[in-house]
């Protein structure tokens, strides 16, 4: 099978790309256009993976860039898009062209060319402050946040292609995914980069809202497990640990992971604006095993434990560690 991934050069399509062409898929990877040849993550993959694979630069919202990118293609997971929630508050426009008209780029040439199947990403952001626990996937939607507004709209137009056109796509919808190679603007890389440079005060946020983390070998798994499986097609599948933790609890099990002491300061510039901040999240994963037969092997709070020591072991090497700019402030 020759799959396309888009934002093969991010933090997740990276990790996704490594486990389809070591899985022995034939992977065009779809990663942003830009002047200096950079593939993104992708340069730090092994030699081995990066010979094998098909890049193309472009930029998901070009319309021909997606369909050229698209050409004899089996399947398409769709992963490219703008996610820091604080950007989006600067800059919304970028976020309608990005995740709402991209996707829409990648629909309409999925349609045209007769893709086989599609896996469609989504985020838990999009449900807003859970109104009940554990959040399944008929909890409403509720667009706190110009991104979650984009991600809600995104979703929306994916469903509408199945529904009118009988497109044959997945909606995955992974909870906050976390591990190596991961933004800075996410909360668990802010507070591992700020200890591994010998901080001991770290700034964050709001540490009373509670999330459900998955760890990235987890996600990618849910993503290959909606590929691989003929099942589930127009539905929303959360992947999701199924385990619900305070931010403020996961710096301590930061701090127990690196065996440093370490105190919290509030930075008022991190913090969102009081009725955008989603202050509850926790996965009902149960769909997932039912249609994909998919489980977190990082799941409850021993396998969160599990999965910060890895991500902690990736950003204490030197060579990781200097790709962070852990003494600003990452939107």
């Amino acid at each position: 099978m020759k799959v396309l991934i888009t934002g093969a050069d991010g933090f997740i399509g990276s990790h996704l790309t490594e486990a389809l062409v070591k899985s022995g898929y034939e992977v065009r990877a779809f990663v942003l256009y830009n002047s200096f040849s950079s593939w993104g993550w992708l340069d730090h993959v092994s030699r081995s993976v990066r010979e094998n694979l098909d890049v193309f630069a472009g930029d998901i919202r070009d319309p021909n860039g997606v369909r050229t990118a698209m050409k004899d293609c089996d399947a398409v997971l769709h992963l490219a898009a703008l996610i820091a929630i604080p950007y989006s508050y600067h800059s919304p426009d970028t976020y309608i062209d990005t995740n709402v008209k991209g996707t829409l780029n990648v629909l309409q040439a999925a349609r045209d060319l007769g893709v086989k199947r599609l896996i469609h990403t989504s985020t838990s952001e999009v449900y807003g402050t859970a109104r009940f626990v554990p959040i399944t996937e008929e909890h409403p939607l509720q667009g706190q946040s110009p991104y979650s507004a984009s991600k809600i709209g995104a979703d929306q137009l994916a469903y509408s292609f199945y529904a009118s056109f009988n497109l044959p796509l997945v909606i995955a919808r992974p909870f906050n995914t976390y591990g190596p190679r991961q933004s800075a603007r996410a909360v668990i890389p802010t507070i591992i980069t700020q200890v591994a440079n010998g901080q001991r005060q770290i700034k964050l946020g709001a540490v009373s809202p509670t999330r459900d983390f998955n760890f990235v070998k987890d996600t990618v798994a849910g993503f290959i497990a909606a590929l691989e499986n003929n099942g589930g097609l127009g539905e929303v599948i959360n992947f999701g640990s199924n385990f619900e933790i305070s931010i403020g609890d996961t710096v301590q099990l930061i701090a127990e992971v690196m065996n440093k002491e370490i105190e919290i300061v509030t930075d008022e510039a991190r913090l969102r604006p009081e009725n955008s901040e989603v202050e509850r999240l926790w996965a009902d994963n149960s769909k997932a095993k039912q249609l994909l037969n998919w489980q977190p092997a990082y799941g409850g709070r021993e396998g969160f434990k599990r999965g910060l020591t890895e991500t902690a072991d990736w950003f204490l090497n030197p060579a990781n560690l200097a790709a962070y700019k852990a003494d600003r402030y990452n939107i």
